[in-house]
């Protein structure tokens, strides 16, 4: 590059002009794909709909490459291809990247390769999980070892041959990383990265909240800023543990550090069975449902095993099923016009046909918040194949009726495992307690796997006291609602064109309207005031991009983040560029 700075952006509405003329003269003078335009500019249908990253340096823009969301419910291979044809293309996770076009001068260069990064980037940061894309033949080598694969389809266009070709977002990151890690790490540092997501990926793949903890420092040298950062990224509880939690933690913690626990948290196991009505033996405890989600897919499940996940639903499940074990995943979605419920007939229907080893539902669901009746996963259940397991995460289930829950089906039924962490509910996520209740020989099949001393010391009795003041839990699950609400109404009241939807549990969602700032965009601006929040994007591509989740505080952080969002909006609206259409003297291809 020269030296030089390069930059990767959004195309901004000056940028569109130029965009058109490069595509005359690439596609219509120079390959002949299609007939030469008096004005100099080729448009298609999509403009104006699907993004353009640009890249530039100074004032001279030097490549392009266009990125078409599912969202937008069709595609430029709709011209060339029915949905029968490519089936492909009626996934709601698909994201179509074409014409990627860079000025002849710049083509020995770095720009076209950090293009396709950015629009991998673009793409993994609004939860796209398969890439489509047409290939010219006679680069069809360069594509197949950038990952992608031919689905058996070619088309013409022009004097061109294309052949139609595919990949998961995954595995081209993967590819990405293996072969140009050290090139994009040294593109990084010197990149002008000017899009809304980190340039770099995660190690893990996995998308978790707690940036906060960044922020206060994970060093724990500056864990006084613990007192000026608002984490509303993750759903840890607004209320303190229970006094007895606190007291059992105070009385002698000097013995607790130093003191190995009961090696199988006997005392513990013990009070989830009195607390909850259930049979030691259908029991089996962890350090957080992590550690029970890792353990038991890990026993249960292979590459072959078929995996159905809600979606939008908990990231961990995804990680765990597709990145560790490699599973056979497919997504049931979860609708924003039905409000994000299940749909018993849409899904039985769907298990039944599925042939599913595993299909998992997070209930209260995170992070749509929706909570699906006990009555109703009990027929779903009853009427699914005797092959299909069902995992149930009741994490938040004490926000709405811990009556509600299953365990007491999953303590009978070889079906039916139950999942609840301790963490968000009892104020304890630092303690990293859970327990999973099954039928006793699926349990003590867990629990063989289980090593010794699973939970803390500090961790066992913090637990057991929590579970000892249901009263003082109720109480603060109630005041979870009022806090909530008031919150609500007041995100709402900041733009009558943020739509504001509450959960059942301990947070909402905030999304913004379609054209204005990305959901990632208003992260990284409340970030200034020291407030945290969830960008979801990355979980689903049914957010677009423009959801947020918000976890409920404290009266007093809460108004730290109405007006920390109001300070975001207004900055985030000063800038806002809406892409306009260029005008229709040049031709549409």
């Amino acid at each position: 590059m020269g030296g030089h700075i390069l930059q990767l952006r959004v195309a901004t509405p000056e940028d569109l002009q130029w965009i058109y003329g490069l595509r005359h003269r690439v596609y219509a003078k120079e390959l002949g794909q299609h007939a030469p335009d008096p004005g100099g500019q080729l448009r298609d249908g999509l403009d104006g709909e699907n993004v353009y990253l640009v890249a530039a340096r100074g004032a001279a823009r030097i490549g392009f490459v266009s990125v078409t969301p599912p969202w937008l419910g069709r595609y430029a291979l709709d011209k060339y291809l029915t949905r029968d044809e490519l089936p492909l293309l009626g996934r709601s996770d698909v994201f179509e990247v074409r014409i990627l076009t860079v000025e002849p001068h710049w083509r020995t260069t770095a720009a076209a390769l950090l293009l396709m990064y950015a629009a991998l980037r673009w793409i993994a940061a609004r939860g796209g999980r398969q890439v489509v894309a047409m290939g010219r033949t006679d680069l069809l080598d360069m594509y197949v070892s950038a990952g992608l694969s031919p689905v058996g389809h070619t088309v013409r266009s022009g004097a061109l041959t294309f052949e139609v070709l595919t990949a998961s977002v995954s595995d081209l990151t993967n590819r990405a990383m293996d072969r140009y890690r050290t090139t994009l790490k040294r593109l990084g540092s010197v990149v002008d990265w000017q899009l809304d997501m980190p340039f770099a990926t995660r190690p893990d793949g996995c998308e978790h909240g707690g940036a906060s903890f960044t922020a206060i420092g994970a060093d724990f040298r500056t864990l006084h800023r613990r007192q000026q950062i608002v984490a509303a990224d993750v759903l840890d509880a607004w209320f303190p543990p229970a006094p007895g939690v606190r007291a059992a933690l105070a009385e002698d913690p000097a013995w607790a550090a130093r003191t190995s626990p009961p090696t199988g948290a006997e005392g513990l196991l013990a009070e989830i069975a009195t607390a909850r009505g259930l049979p030691t033996e259908s029991l089996a405890v962890g350090a957080g449902s992590s550690d029970l989600i890792f353990r038991a897919f890990g026993q249960w499940l292979t590459p072959e095993s078929r995996v159905l996940l809600m979606d939008p639903g908990y990231g961990e499940y995804a990680h765990v099923t597709e990145r560790v074990i490699g599973c056979r995943v497919d997504r049931f979605p979860l609708r924003r016009e039905d409000s994000w419920r299940i749909d018993p007939d849409r899904l039985s229907a769907v298990v039944r046909a599925g042939h599913y080893d595993l299909v998992v539902v997070v209930n209260p669901n995170n992070p749509t918040g929706r909570h699906a009746p006990a009555a109703e996963l009990r027929s779903l259940i009853a009427a699914s194949p005797a092959r299909t397991r069902w995992w149930i995460d009741e994490a938040y289930l004490g926000y709405v009726d811990l009556t509600g829950s299953l365990a007491g089906l999953a303590a009978t039924d070889p079906r039916v495992v139950v999942c609840s962490s301790l963490s968000k509910m009892y104020a304890l996520s630092g303690m990293r307690a859970a327990y999973l209740v099954a039928e006793p020989l699926t349990a003590a099949q867990l629990r063989r796997w289980t090593p010794p001393w699973p939970i803390s010391l500090p961790a066992q009795l913090a637990a057991v006291a929590a579970l000892r003041a249901p009263e003082y839990y109720s109480d603060c699950w109630l005041r979870t609602r009022s806090l909530r609400s008031r919150l609500a109404r007041d995100l709402a009241g900041l733009d009558e064109a943020l739509v504001v939807e509450e959960s059942v549990a301990n947070f909402l969602t905030v999304t913004l309207p379609s054209g204005g700032p990305s959901a990632a965009q208003l992260v990284n601006e409340c970030h200034r005031h020291d407030v945290y929040l969830r960008d979801l994007s990355p979980l689903s591509p049914q957010y677009e991009g423009r959801t947020v989740r918000i976890a409920v505080k404290g009266a007093d952080e809460n108004a730290r983040i109405v007006t920390a969002c109001q300070a975001a909006l207004n900055v985030l609206g000063g800038r806002r560029e809406l892409t306009r259409a260029a005008g229709d003297r040049a031709p549409r291809i």
